[in-house]
């Protein structure tokens, strides 16, 4: 039995798997399995998994279903007591399944783990994840609350997450109901903070390629299906962290629907926001007209290129 098993769903990403792969071969720990899911692509993303000789990978194909039911597929099919989960256009440094197995080691009664990661904007410019608890370099250890450290960048991201099996079996995997990359990861990361602490370390080993190719997150807003920050509240009464975090993902997916002009939408989420709970940027971007917030996202897109990192949750 393998230690990990590595999930991957795949649509779509001819331009971006061979690296990712590669990134994941050139890995210091290497008892794990590959399990790729093949969601019905239309492109060479199959045939360039195939060429890959290395007898740990699993592939499987079927109909497009979208990337909540393909990773719940790979889960149920992994043979490993632990899930970790890539994404086909993101990358692993050579030592990032070591940084999870250390953690596992270290902490063995937890049920999920993350790394910290990094997020490559373009190709000029790369930018650390963003939390408190990063101030400790080099710290392994199990985070008091999830949410008062994922205020502007959360803790877990899908590519530096793992998972016990079992633990993920028993949350119900990745909920279904969500669509198009509208929040399913964060529901499911919501689920595991309320049901067990986290087990974290500070050490950088993966890289989010924001930049990257047939990204699911450009899906149109409104063929998108989002998380349902409401169910949450009776919860959030009792941890005022868990509220501010809800309204963070509010203040996202309002914003979201306003440059989609479906005001509505935009009314819904944006009334539910405790104003406490948003910064002055924040609540000023709330109240500008869609111009105005398409021209401050080309001008955020300009400062990255030039290496420079804007971010309205930072207050």
């Amino acid at each position: 039995m393998p230690f990990f098993s590595v999930i991957i769903p795949l649509y779509n990403k001819e331009r971006d798997i061979e690296q990712t792969l590669v990134s994941l071969f050139k890995q210091s720990f290497t008892d794990f399995e590959v399990i790729v899911v093949n969601d019905g692509s239309t492109d060479r993303s199959e045939e360039i998994v195939k060429s890959f000789s290395d007898p740990r990978i699993r592939l499987f194909s079927k109909e497009n279903e979208g990337v909540s039911k393909t990773r719940n597929f790979a889960a149920h099919r992994a043979r490993a007591n632990h899930l970790v989960f890539l994404d086909a256009d993101d990358y692993w440094y050579p030592f990032h399944l070591k940084n999870l197995q250390l953690l596992i080691t270290k902490f063995p009664e937890a049920a999920w783990y993350a790394a910290a990661y990094e997020k490559r904007h373009n190709k000029n410019f790369t930018s650390s994840m963003i939390s408190p608890i990063m101030e400790n370099k080099n710290w392994m250890g199990i985070v008091e609350d999830y949410f008062e450290n994922s205020l502007i960048d959360a803790l877990a991201w899908t590519s530096a997450v793992c998972m016990k099996k079992s633990f993920f079996l028993d949350l119900g995997g990745f909920d279904t109901g969500i669509t198009h990359g509208a929040g399913e990861d964060i529901d499911l990361w919501l689920r595991a903070a309320l049901a067990s602490p986290l087990a974290f370390s500070t050490r950088i080993s993966a890289r989010h390629n924001l930049d990257s190719s047939n990204r699911i997150s450009h899906t149109p807003t409104k063929k998108r299906i989002f998380m349902n920050p409401d169910k949450y509240e009776k919860t959030a009464a009792k941890n005022p962290f868990l509220k501010k975090y809800l309204d963070q993902n509010r203040y996202s997916f309002a914003l979201q629907h306003k440059l989609a002009r479906d005001i509505s939408s935009f009314k819904e989420y944006s009334e539910k926001i405790n104003p406490e709970n948003v910064n002055k940027k924040q609540r000023f971007l709330l109240n500008q007209p869609r111009w105005v917030l398409v021209l401050l996202i080309r001008f955020k897109t300009v400062m990255e290129f030039f290496g420079k990192r804007l971010t309205a949750y930072k207050a």
